[in-house]
């Protein structure tokens, strides 16, 4: 089991579940808090209940398998979770830069979910070539 892994996985599942209780209970809150919204519409509050059940769902995922072997199934968690953490990053980035949208909390979980997307490459590039030949259907 590779620890770093792990770690990562722990990470993962103890920041993005209460993220996603957060959203699913009060998206009034995080909505506040990233992107500096006073008032929510109906329809931000139910697409911010949808994100939450998401992040729900990549933090109990990702808890699960913080003590798996590479498989191909964790594998694609990992992929998974390196796209979610790129999209956001630049998702927020633009939120900030181009929307003009400003929470006290914005740009540090920016600059967190580029971090963790950049962390995602470091492991995935450890993924032996065994692993990747069977993934990959060769």
């Amino acid at each position: 089991m590779n620890a770093a892994r792990k770690l990562f996985l722990i990470v993962i599942a103890v920041t993005e579940t209460p993220t996603g209780f957060a959203l699913l209970l009060l998206p009034s809150v995080p909505f506040a808090l990233l992107l500096g919204l006073e008032r929510d519409t109906v329809e931000a509050i139910f697409v911010g209940r949808i994100a939450g059940a998401t992040l729900l769902a990549i933090g109990v995922a990702s808890w699960m398998a913080r003590k798996d072997k590479l498989n191909p199934s964790l594998f694609g968690l990992l992929i998974g979770i390196l796209i979610y953490n790129t999209a956001v990053s630049i998702l927020l980035m633009y939120a900030g830069a181009v929307l003009k949208m400003t929470g006290v909390m914005l740009w540090p979980m920016a600059a967190f979910h580029a971090l963790l997307a950049v962390w995602s490459c470091l492991l995935l590039r450890g993924v032996p070539s065994e692993l990747r030949r069977q993934i990959g259907g060769n």
